[in-house]
């Protein structure tokens, strides 16, 4: 392969703008873009970028407009011309994207002005990248698509190409904050926020003219171990002048630069618990040092005991964000911003939603997603995220008629804004995310973010017609392939909500005890009676009375428990009768058995586009889905063999279980 994948902003995408008489009206960087994006559109496909005269599309920044919003957009038709104006660049630059999205449609007939403005002010992705590649974790921690695109060789990139086409990228789908080092502060990534500044502004400079504010993430202990200082007490003056000081020379460097993102007293690191500190006066020391300059702390609620005793069943992971956030309510300063996770464990193919989203009223919320594959097939398995982020970024903590959790992340419930963050999937493989199929999870989660009500089908419709232009060959085999995924991917690992039962370490692949004796706290408590944990209030570890009414009620019981998280909530014996109709044991050999016969059909159906895609991208996905294909099967087997030697129950169809 030659070059590297242009993913969803391929030349033809630009062809309905390229090929007409265009004219972009005002300054500034981002401006400057969106003309550069027109102008190689037009050289391409023998439009003109006009200056005045008659244009069959304007563009046009008005800052005296009267819209409040930056980044919102109208766009409409007036008489044969289709009109986009924003008050400032970025607005613009989106405006452009709607219409590329649209193509031809965006020239067809007449379109009252439509105006289009994001539900989430923060659409951030956080990469996981070390400047020096980790002894274990590499260069991207839990990265499936090779080296970063930022760093090689213990610095940033001398040659940042990669990174401007991906800014680009980031750009074209509403992305408008990136944190450029991983939330696990090593030695030389702690330095970004010192030595190294230079370089960060470099990067800051690639993100800038496409509406992008760059972020670092920063070690608690950054006044001890760049300071110099004998504490990184947050009460302690001494370090609170650093974190100021520090601060205002970020600032000084790079004036638009978002803040700091901080994993604290999770995991081994290091935070204010040391010094009998809470974790609001954590965030708020940070947070001060910000304040004068508009800077914002992302703090992440990722915070739990991981040296369990696993004897201790009444010690539960998924209680922990809210036992330490909850009650911390209201104690947070305004540009802070805790980041929770959307499920209360770890980024698992089905979890219950985090109940911190819904205990903190009088806290800015962001809510967190991983776009890296971690525990869903680490970009080797297809499975589309998009419709698992719409059911929980539509979810109404509160029941029926009350908000959902878009609006809290959105400041539509009561809060400020927090927004929404995930984890990003690129590296420098040539088709960025390592499977090109997965390119389809970091387009879905900007244009989620931006709007939250999108259907996750037509948001990969979207991408298919942008990625493989003008087949509907390939984009009906794409839609049969990539919908259901998720749920495909769901029933070949691990059954009704219980989560883990991977290989510890890599995450990758079936180990259904790997976890079951270790200290991390996942568990699914499987013997000879029964399946699942249970966190009833009645009988349990009480985590079902973090949630509040009507959800608390529901988890509580079994009989109005969903089945698809069962066993997350209550443990049950094999032949307890699911809301289907099927018992436990036979729902868990029903499902890994057709989830690996549904993989075998994406097989098929994509080897029927042979010759419809470029041959490099089918050549890659065949490859991968082979692999698919064998590591479906092998969780198929394992889990089904692991619960019929537990239970001695038989399959009801016959089928061969080893």
């Amino acid at each position: 392969m030659v070059g590297v994948h242009p993913a969803w902003l391929p030349a033809s995408a630009f062809r309905s703008i390229g090929s007409r008489r265009v004219r972009v009206v005002g300054d500034g960087p981002v401006v400057a873009t969106v003309r550069g994006e027109v102008a190689t559109a037009v050289a391409e496909h023998g439009g003109v970028l006009v200056a005045d005269g008659p244009a069959d599309l304007e563009l046009v920044c008005a800052p005296d407009d009267g819209d409040t919003d930056p980044e919102a957009f109208v766009v409409g038709r007036a008489g044969t011309t289709t009109v986009v104006r924003a008050i400032d660049g970025v607005g613009l630059l989106y405006g452009l994207h709607h219409v590329v999205r649209l193509g031809e449609a965006a020239f067809t007939g007449a379109a009252e002005a439509e105006r289009h403005a994001p539900r989430q002010p923060v659409r951030m992705l956080d990469h996981w990248d070390n400047v020096d590649a980790h002894p274990v974790m590499g260069q991207v921690e839990r990265g499936y698509a090779g080296g970063s695109i930022f760093y090689a060789d213990g610095a940033v990139r001398a040659d940042l190409s990669r990174a401007r086409a991906y800014a680009r990228l980031l750009g074209s789908i509403g992305v408008n904050r990136v944190c450029l080092n991983n939330v696990n502060v090593h030695r030389a990534e702690a330095r970004l926020l010192t030595d190294l500044l230079p370089d960060v502004v470099r990067l800051a400079e690639v993100f800038r003219p496409h509406g992008i504010r760059v972020h670092l993430s920063v070690t608690f202990a950054a006044p001890m171990t760049l300071g110099g200082l004998p504490t990184a007490d947050p009460l302690d003056p001494a370090v609170r002048e650093w974190w100021a000081r520090t601060s205002a020379e970020v600032y000084a460097a790079i004036p638009d630069f978002g803040g700091y993102v901080v994993k604290a007293d999770s995991e081994g690191s290091p935070g204010p618990f040391a010094y009998g500190r809470d974790h609001a006066e954590g965030a708020n020391a940070l947070a001060r040092a910000l304040a004068p300059f508009g800077g914002t702390v992302f703090w992440r609620a990722f915070v739990y005991n991981h040296r369990q005793d696993w004897r201790d069943r009444k010690t539960d992971r998924a209680r922990a964000a809210h036992d330490h956030f909850a009650p911390l309510d209201g104690s947070f300063d305004a540009n802070v911003v805790v980041q929770v996770k959307a499920g209360p464990v770890d980024f698992q193919v089905r979890e219950p939603l985090s109940p911190v989203i819904a205990a903190m009223p009088r806290t800015r919320l962001a809510v967190e997603f991983q776009v890296t594959q971690e525990y869903t097939g680490q970009q080797k398995h297809v499975c589309h995220l998009v419709p698992q982020w719409r059911e929980v970024l539509g979810f109404q903590p509160w029941g029926e008629d009350e908000p959902t959790v878009a609006d809290i992340a959105g400041g539509r419930a009561g809060a400020p804004a927090g927004g929404v963050v995930a984890v990003s999937n690129v590296g420098d493989d040539p088709f960025w995310t390592g499977h090109p199929l997965a390119q389809a999870n970091l387009f879905g989660f900007g244009r989620l973010a931006w709007n939250d009500r999108l259907a996750p089908e037509a948001v990969l419709d979207e991408w298919i017609g942008l990625t493989f232009p003008g087949d509907p060959v390939v984009r009906e085999a794409l839609h049969d392939i990539m919908d259901g995924s998720w749920r495909t991917y769901e029933r070949y690992t691990a059954p009704l909500g219980v989560g883990f039962m991977v290989n510890p370490g890599d995450h990758y692949g079936p180990n259904v005890d790997g976890y079951e004796y270790s200290s991390w706290g996942t568990y699914h408590f499987a013997d000879s009676d029964g399946v699942g944990v249970d966190r009833s209030r009645a009988t349990g570890t009480g985590f079902t009375g973090q949630f509040p009414a009507p959800w608390r009620d529901v988890y509580e019981s079994v009989e109005t428990c969903p089945d698809e998280l069962l066993l997350f909530f209550h443990h049950v014996p094999y032949d307890h009768v699911l809301h289907s109709g099927t018992t436990v044991i036979q729902h868990v050999y029903d499902t890994h058995f057709a989830g690996c016969e549904e993989v075998s059909r994406m097989v098929e159906t994509w080897a029927r586009l042979e010759g419809r895609v470029p041959s490099e991208v089918f050549e890659r996905v065949t490859a991968l889905l082979e692999e698919q294909s064998r590591c479906a099967a092998e969780w198929r087997d394992q889990v089904n063999t692991y619960f019929w030697r537990k239970s001695g129950v038989p399959d009801a169809r016959g089928r061969t279980i080893h």
